[in-house]
């Protein structure tokens, strides 16, 4: 199960961190991603961290504005938001991709994705 947590209303130029508990496996085995689907539209990439937290991809919309992390003592995944802007508003989720044989990879693809949180709301005014 994944649950994210931190969304809200926020104003452009803020920050916001969502963070995305899992429970009910094995944490360390899970490839961890972000997506966000803006009303109207597709749901899209945001950033993928790997097993072992060392590699990390983001989508080009969000590069050098998110950031990525993950503990997994806490089975845990971070998305650090900043400078954020009134597009950047969307339903985030997390999902995660198990993957039991390499450490440093991530997923990029959506459908490879075996489990999702519910979403959280963010939402950013001028």
């Amino acid at each position: 199960q994944l649950v994210e947590s931190g969304g809200g209303l926020v104003q452009a130029g803020g920050s916001l961190r969502l963070s995305c508990a899992a429970s009910g496996g094995t944490f360390n085995n899970l490839i961890m991603g972000w997506f966000r689907q803006a009303p109207g539209k597709e749901r899209e990439f945001v950033g993928s961290i790997s097993r072992n937290g060392r590699t990390k991809y983001y989508g080009d919309s969000v590069k050098g504005q998110f950031t990525i992390s993950r503990e997994n003592a806490k089975s845990t995944v971070h998305l650090q938001m900043d400078s954020l802007k009134p597009e950047d508003t969307a339903t985030y989720y997390c999902a995660a991709d198990v993957q039991a044989y390499f450490p440093d990879i991530v997923q990029l693809n959506e459908n490879e994705y075996e489990y999702w949180g519910q979403g959280t709301l963010v939402t950013v005014f001028q």
